[in-house]
């Protein structure tokens, strides 16, 4: 296939360029670089079967010769992102959907669209389930990322409907792995260089909220999955082990070495969600697909990486 992997330079984005590369696919890459970083694909450079496109997609995507798939990863994807370029979340959810859902009509290819478990808000319901429809603050700080990504959902079932376009949605659960960003605001770049510095790590709260983290390899091989499969509804990706905040600290304490210990503060983004856990059994029924790295051999993986590039 002749792949366009929107969002290509970011940290899930490249990890699927590397993927599609190495089971043979051609793989163009686009990206406007806010949030994505060259550094994630330089390694790219000069291969036979991909390109990269500096390009914002919010504007007409023009792409020469045969699509096969469209993979749509342009966003925004931390809070202190979205919030620090709201606007931008917005409209690459709207525009850039439509942009990239237009490409995919316009050259008969398949289109998977990048949502994420914020489509739930701060759930009601339990392990989350495709099924259920959420509970988001639309005129929250984080209505700006939640919203966009129900509005692509949208748009991307009415070109399936409306215009017969072969689309696949996959909902990302928390993911950590090799090529986040130091600065990234979520969990993960927090801890991980605290905790390399010897610093206590910043728990706000009490540290109750859970997450579940699923390390990148496994996220691929999902998406992959998906996009060779015929399902057209939501698919929840991520790891349906739930783990407390504070739990995750100690282990990141206790993998690398650090005495510090945990420093509580009561800041806390209006909106964000007690607890987040997907229920995967569409995933496991329909890809055959489960999380297989331990959380423990995963967090040393990227811990690795964190110390290469503090």
């Amino acid at each position: 296939m002749r792949l366009l992997i929107t969002g290509g330079a970011g940290f899930i984005g490249s990890h699927l360029c590397d993927r599609f590369l190495a089971e043979g696919h051609h793989v163009i890459a686009m990206d406007n670089l806010l949030t994505g970083n060259i550094r994630n694909i330089e390694h790219l450079a000069g291969h036979e079967r991909f390109q990269f496109i500096k390009h914002d997609v919010t504007n007409f995507i023009y792409v020469a010769g045969p699509v096969d798939a469209v993979l749509h990863f342009a966003s925004p994807a931390s809070p202190i992102d979205y919030l620090k370029w709201p606007i931008q979340t917005l409209k690459v959810g709207a525009l850039g959907t439509h942009k990239a859902l237009g490409l995919a009509k316009d050259k008969g290819a398949k289109f998977l669209i990048a949502s994420t478990s914020e489509v739930y808000g701060d759930p009601l319901v339990h392990p989350q389930v495709e099924t259920y429809a959420g509970n988001v603050d639309p005129i929250g700080p984080r209505g700006v990322y939640d919203e966009a990504k129900r509005f692509a959902e949208a748009m991307t079932m009415a070109y399936h409907r409306y215009h017969g376009v072969n689309t696949r949605i996959v909902r990302i659960f928390n993911t950590y792995g090799p090529r986040m960003r130091l600065e990234d605001g979520r969990v993960v770049p927090n801890f991980i260089p605290q905790a390399l510095r010897g610093r206590a790590l910043t728990v706000y709260g009490d540290g109750a909220q859970t997450r579940s983290f699923c390390y990148v390899a496994d996220l691929v091989e999902g998406i992959y999955r998906l996009l060779q499969s015929e399902e057209h509804l939501p698919v929840n990706l991520g790891n349906p082990h739930e783990m407390s905040i504070l739990d995750f600290a100690q282990l990141i304490n206790k993998i690398t070495g650090n005495q510090a210990g945990i420093a509580y503060e009561d800041k806390r983004i209006q909106g964000d969600p007690q607890t987040r856990r997907p229920d995967i059994t569409r995933a496991q029924t329909i890809l055959g697909w489960e999380p297989k790295v331990d959380i423990e051999d995963g967090l040393r993986l990227t811990i690795d990486h964190f110390r290469k590039v503090m």
